[in-house]
């Protein structure tokens, strides 16, 4: 990740948006609600979302390290069913998203 990525809010933590493209056997085994229970501890906002290819796409945004764990626990592959891969985009934040959702 580089700096021109992340951008800090009002002198707090730097903030940050990825995109997790997740393929295996994620849909219909809890991987979403995984995902959103993880998020909401971390302090993440977002969304998971099953995605009519069979993957799951989650957005989250927040603290740099909040995010960087919730990449790190979607990829290691603990997860509800089984993950095959996981496509990552970091971004800016851009600050629109409220709570975090299982779509």
């Amino acid at each position: 990740m580089t700096d021109e990525r992340l951008t800090s809010v009002a002198g707090g933590p730097t903030v940050v948006r990825f995109t997790a493209r997740v393929c295996g056997r994620v849909q219909g085994v809890g991987f979403r609600d995984y995902a959103r229970t993880r998020a909401r501890r971390l302090g993440l906002v977002g969304s998971a979302t099953n995605v009519s290819d069979g993957t799951v796409e989650v957005i989250a945004e927040g603290a740099v390290a909040a995010c960087q764990e919730l990449a790190r626990l979607l990829v290691t592959g603990h997860t509800p069913g089984r993950t095959d891969r996981v496509e990552l985009l970091w971004r800016s934040a851009q600050g629109n998203l409220v709570g975090f959702r299982r779509t």
